[in-house]
């Protein structure tokens, strides 16, 4: 097994990856990164543990409208700005559902 350092935000992570992978390992994580960064450019930063969670459901909305696509690009215009608000209203409830959650621990 592999290990990979890569940045999240300007912060290194170790990750463990099957031999070989490594460089699909960055190219991934690069991508996430991009996601990391653009929430934290509309939101400001909120820790990593909320940035990664709405950037990893950024990822998700993306594939899940690829599939009912048909793996056609996400849709754009005013249907796609609704999405996004949406999206962020989503975002938003279920990361203050995890704080309320983690208060409680």
């Amino acid at each position: 097994m592999a290990t990979v350092t890569v940045d999240i935000n300007g912060r290194p992570y170790a990750v463990g990856c099957a031999d070989g992978q490594e460089e699909r390992v960055r190219i991934l994580a690069k991508q996430f990164d991009g996601h990391v960064r653009q929430v934290a450019g509309e939101v400001g930063h909120v820790g990593d543990l909320r940035l990664f969670l709405m950037a990893g459901l950024l990822l998700a909305d993306e594939l899940h409208e690829a599939r009912l696509n048909g793996g056609a690009a996400p849709a754009a215009g005013a249907a796609g700005a609704a999405s996004q608000d949406g999206v962020a209203e989503a975002l938003n409830a279920v990361a203050a559902r995890l704080e309320k959650i983690a208060q409680g621990l």
